[in-house]
C-alpha cells in the first residue's frame, strides 16, 4: 500500500495546516527536540497510566502484566474466551491444521519466512529488519522522514521489508503455541520483539516511514500478546519495552495520520491501529483520544472510500479486501467494547461492510479465486487463513456467520479459519447451521465502479465474464491500471483469460509499468501504447477515461457497450467502444468499433492463465485448460494471431510464465473486429463463417445440434442488415435454428423494431424495442420485450 502524495496546487486551509504541523513534528523529531524520539524511564511511564480506570494501583510492569492476564475487560476477539474450546475446534475442523502450523512455525524458528508471493526468504541471523533480502540493499538507519523509500536504489523493494516487520507471523506462532504449548513459539515472539526494539530506535530507519506499517505492526503485537500473554517467556522485561513501543507507535499514528498524504486504506488502516491501541489498552491516559480519533476517522471515511454500489474507490479488488477486513475487525471489536454512554455504531456500518462483501461475492470466479484488477499488494491485515491470496473467500464465510447471509455462505463453500479466530467457537457454528442459498442474481452491474458480471450460473462448471468500464482511480489513481475494457474470463468453470496482477511496485521500474500498461490487459491496443500512461510509482501521466453506454441483463443473455478516450491523444485520434452479447449457456460474441480518420496498427491481446495453452489453428486460437476449453474466432481486415510469452503474478512478488495470444492488424478509418468466445469441451465448439452481407455483418455458426444466424449492424450508417433471407434494422440479432437448419428455436434482438425472416415480419413494431427474447415453446413461442412477456405465434409478432 503506497502512493504519492496528492497535488500540492490543491491543497486547502485545512490541509496546509495538518501538513505543516506534521512537518514540524518531524523537525523536532530529526532535532531530537520531541520527547517520542526516546523511550521514558519506567516510572515516569507509569505515570502515563490513568489509575482511576484501573481496580489498583499499578506500580510495576509486573503489576500491569499480571493485570493484564487477570482482566476480564475490554473484550478481545472471541477466540480467546475459551482457549480449550477453540483450540479442540480448531483441531476438529481441520485436522491438519496442527502439522501445518508446526512445519510454518519451525521455520520461522530457523529464520525463513515465506512473504508475499516469496518463499524461504532469509534476512540474515540476527534477523536484519533493514534488509531487502531480494536485492540485498539495506535501507540506511536514518529519521524516517528523509527517506526515499520509493528509490529502489535506497531501499530495494521496501515492500518486502515492510512485510516482515508487520510481525503478521506472530499469528502463526500463537497459532503453534496454542495447539502444542510449546514454549519455543514464546521465546521465539518474544526474541523477535526484544530484537525489533534494539534495532529499531524511535523514529529511525524505514519501519517507521509508512504510518500503515506502524498500524499494522501494532495489530500484530496485540494479537501476540493475547496468544503468548500467559507464557512464561512473556516477562516484565519484555512487557514493559513493548507497551512503550505501543504507546510511540500510537502517538506516531495520531500524529502522522495519512489525511491528505494518502487518504485511502493507509488513512482507514491507521485509523484501525489507533482504534486497536486505544480499545484493548485502555490503561493508557490516551486511550479514549485514540480509541475516538481512529473510530471518527473510519466512520468519516466509510461513505467516501465506498462507493453506492459497494465498490472501494480505487478500482482495486485486492484493496476491496483489504478495507472489507478493516471494517470488519472494527464492527466486531466495536460491538464488543462499546463504551457506555458513546454512540452506538451507525447502522451505515454494516450496510457498507455488506456492500463490500456482495461485490466480493458477485466478482467471485466460478473456481473460487478473485479477478485481482488494480494493484495486488500481496499483504493481508493479519494472516488468519492460509488460502491462496486470490482467494476472498474467508472474507465471505466470516461475513455470512456475522450477518446471517446463505449466500455468502453458498459462495464461500466451505468454513475459514478466519471465522473461527474473529467470532470464535460460536460464530464458527453460526457458518455450519446457515442453509446455502445461491445469490438472487447471476449477472450484476456496479454502475459506479464500472463493473459487470456476467454469469450464466451459479455452478462450479458456470461461464463468467467481469468487464471493466470504470474510473481509471481516485486522486493520483495511484493502485490503477491501465485496463480500460478489459475483462476476466471463465470457461465451463475455469479461470482462461486474466489481467496479469501487480508483482512489484518499486522493484522494477520497467517491471511495474510492464505489468499496470494496456499490453498487460486484455485490451485493444493502438499503435503500441498504452491507454493510460504511467508516471512514477504511483502516478500517471495521461489518464483514458470510461464511458458505459448500455447495460442489459436478463435471463437468457446479458449486453454491455462501453467506450474510452485513451487514444483520443493520438495526432490522428481514435475512440475506442466495445459491445459484448453475452448467449448465457453458450457463448461471447464482443465488437471493438474503432472510429477514426487516420491510419493505426492495433491489438487485441488475450492474456491466459498460467498453466492455460494455446494452439493457433485456421479458425482462430484454440485455448486449453485441464477440464475446459475456450474457442477464440476473430473477424478483422487482414488480422494475424500470433502466441508469445507473458507472465502472470497471483499475488505480490511471484510471477510464472504464461501464454499471450495477439490478433494483429492494420487499417485506415473506421471498422469494428468481431470476436466469437465459445467455451466448453471440443464437443461444444463451433465451426464459424462470415457471411456475404449488406449494410452489417452476419455470421454463420454451425454446431453439432445447432445452426446459429449472428447480425451485427455497421458501426456507422443505420443501414439494416440482410443476409440468408434475414432482415433487420436491429443493432444485433441472434438467432439459433435447430440442426435442420430451418425450424427457429430462439431469438435475441437488442435496439430495433423490425426484423423479417424470409419475407415473414418475426417482429414489427412501432417503436424503437430495447430488447426482445422469443424462445419455442411447442408450436408457440414466449416472447419478451421490456414492456412485458407473452406468448404467441410466429412468423408475426407485433408490438406497439
Amino acid at each position: 500500500m503506497d502512493t504519492a502524495p496528492t497535488n500540492t496546487r490543491r491543497f486547502t486551509l485545512d490541509e496546509i495546516r495538518v501538513r505543516g504541523a506534521q512537518a514540524l513534528s518531524a523537525f523536532a523529531e530529526r532535532r531530537g527536540w520531541s520527547s517520542l524520539t526516546r523511550l521514558p524511564p519506567d516510572q515516569d511511564f507509569l505515570g502515563l497510566l490513568d489509575q482511576r480506570r484501573l481496580p489498583r494501583e499499578i506500580w510495576s510492569a509486573r503489576e500491569w502484566l499480571e493485570h493484564l492476564r487477570t482482566r476480564t475487560t475490554p473484550t478481545f476477539f472471541a477466540a480467546f474466551a475459551d482457549r480449550r474450546l477453540t483450540v479442540e475446534m480448531l483441531s476438529r475442523l481441520w485436522p491438519d491444521r496442527k502439522r501445518e502450523v508446526v512445519i510454518a512455525a519451525e521455520k520461522i524458528l530457523a529464520g525463513r519466512f515465506d512473504l508475499l508471493g516469496l518463499n524461504d526468504l532469509d534476512f540474515g541471523d540476527p534477523i536484519d529488519w533493514h534488509l531487502d533480502p531480494v536485492s540485498r540493499k539495506r535501507a540506511p538507519l536514518r529519521h524516517w522522514s528523509k527517506l526515499d523509500y520509493l528509490d529502489h536504489q535506497v531501499a530495494g523493494d521496501k515492500k518486502i521489508i515492510w512485510e516482515l516487520n508487520r510481525h503478521q507471523y506472530f499469528v502463526t506462532l500463537g497459532n503453534a503455541y496454542w495447539l502444542t504449548d510449546d514454549e519455543r513459539f514464546a521465546q521465539a515472539f518474544t526474541s523477535h520483539l526484544l530484537s525489533w526494539m534494539e534495532r529499531n530506535p524511535p523514529k529511525l530507519g524505514i519501519n517507521w516511514a509508512s504510518s500503515l506499517e506502524v498500524a499494522f505492526r501494532a495489530i500484530s503485537w496485540l494479537w501476540g500478546i493475547y496468544f503468548f500473554k500467559d507464557s512464561a517467556a512473556m516477562t516484565a522485561r519484555v512487557f514493559m519495552p513493548v507497551m512503550k513501543y505501543l504507546y510511540l507507535h500510537a502517538r506516531h499514528l495520531e500524529t502522522y495520520l495519512s489525511t491528505y498524504f494518502s487518504p485511502n486504506t493507509h488513512l482507514t488502516g491507521e485509523a484501525l491501529g489507533l482504534f486497536y491501541i486505544g480499545t484493548l489498552l485502555p490503561e493508557f491516559l490516551e486511550a479514549v483520544r485514540w480509541r475516538e480519533t481512529g473510530r471518527s476517522v473510519l466512520l468519516e471515511q466509510l461513505p467516501r472510500h465506498v462507493q453506492p454500489d459497494g465498490v472501494y474507490f480505487e478500482q482495486s479488488s485486492y484493496y476491496h479486501r483489504y478495507t472489507t477486513d478493516f471494517y470488519t475487525h472494527f464492527l466486531i471489536l466495536e460491538r464488543l467494547n462499546g463504551a457506555p454512554g458513546s454512540p452506538e455504531i451507525p447502522p451505515e456500518v454494516a450496510a457498507k461492510l455488506t456492500s463490500l462483501l456482495d461485490h466480493l461475492m458477485y466478482i467471485t470466479r466460478p473456481d473460487g479465486t478473485t479477478p485481482l484488477f488494480g494493484d495486488d499488494d500481496g499483504g493481508r491485515l493479519l494472516m488468519l487463513d492460509r488460502r491462496a491470496s486470490n482467494d476472498f473467500r474467508p472474507a465471505l464465510a466470516t461475513g455470512a456467520a456475522l450477518f446471517g447471509r446463505p449466500d455468502y455462505k453458498f459462495v464461500a463453500a466451505k468454513r475459514a479459519e478466519e471465522t473461527l479466530w474473529l467470532l470464535g467457537p460460536s460464530g464458527a457454528d453460526q457458518f455450519e447451521h446457515l442453509v446455502p442459498e445461491a445469490p438472487a442474481q447471476t449477472s450484476k452491474a456496479f454502475e459506479n465502479g464500472g463493473y459487470y458480471v456476467m454469469r450464466d450460473s451459479w455452478s462450479r462448471d458456470a461461464n463468467f465474464l467481469l468487464m471493466d468500464c470504470g474510473p481509471h482511480g481516485m486522486a493520483n489513481c495511484g493502485h490503477a491500471h491501465a485496463d480500460a475494457l478489459g475483462f476476466d474470463l471463465s470457461a465451463a468453470g475455469e479461470t482462461m483469460l486474466v489481467d496479469p496482477g501487480t508483482y512489484t511496485y518499486t522493484g522494477s521500474a520497467d517491471l511495474r509499468d510492464g505489468f499496470r500498461s494496456s499490453t498487460a490487459h486484455n485490451a485493444l491496443i493502438v499503435d503500441g501504447q498504452s491507454s493510460s500512461i504511467p508516471g512514477r510509482p504511483f502516478s500517471w501521466r495521461s489518464i483514458a477515461h470510461c464511458q458505459v453506454e448500455r447495460w442489459l441483463s436478463r435471463p437468457g443473455f446479458d449486453y454491455f457497450s462501453g467506450s474510452h478516450d485513451g487514444y483520443q491523444r493520438l495526432s490522428a485520434p481514435v475512440k475506442h467502444s466495445r459491445s459484448v452479447l453475452f448467449l448465457k449457456g453458450n457463448y461471447w460474441i464482443f465488437r471493438d468499433a474503432i472510429d477514426t480518420a487516420g491510419h493505426h496498427e492495433y491489438q487485441l491481446r488475450f492474456h491466459c492463465d498460467r498453466g492455460i495453452s494455446a494452439q493457433i489453428s485456421p479458425s482462430g486460437v484454440r485455448i486449453r485448460g485441464a477440464q475446459a476449453a475456450l474457442q477464440l474466432s476473430v473477424f478483422a481486415p487482414n488480422g494475424t494471431w500470433r502466441t508469445e510469452s507473458g507472465d502472470v503474478s497471483h499475488c505480490y512478488g511471484e510471477k510464472a510464465p504464461a501464454r499471450v495470444c495477439v490478433l494483429n492488424t492494420a487499417a485506415t478509418g473506421t471498422f469494428d473486429v468481431i470476436t466469437f468466445m465459445i467455451p466448453g469441451a471440443e464437443a461444444d465448439l463451433f465451426e464459424i463463417k462470415s457471411r456475404a452481407a449488406t449494410g452489417g455483418k452476419v455470421f454463420e455458426l454451425i454446431g453439432q445440434s445447432a445452426r446459429d444466424l449472428v447480425m451485427i449492424g455497421n458501426v456507422v450508417d443505420v443501414q439494416s442488415p440482410e443476409a440468408d433471407g434475414l432482415a433487420s434494422d436491429f443493432a444485433w440479432v441472434w438467432a439459433r435454428f435447430a440442426n435442420d437448419g430451418a425450424r427457429l428455436e430462439e431469438l435475441v434482438a437488442i435496439a430495433g423494431r423490425n426484423l423479417v425472416l424470409n419475407g415473414d415480419a418475426l417482429v414489427q413494431s412501432d417503436q424503437r424495442l430495447q430488447w426482445i427474447t422469443a424462445q419455442r415453446d411447442d408450436d408457440q413461442f414466449l416472447i419478451e420485450t421490456e414492456a412485458g412477456t407473452r406468448r404467441g405465434r410466429l412468423p408475426v409478432v407485433s408490438v406497439s
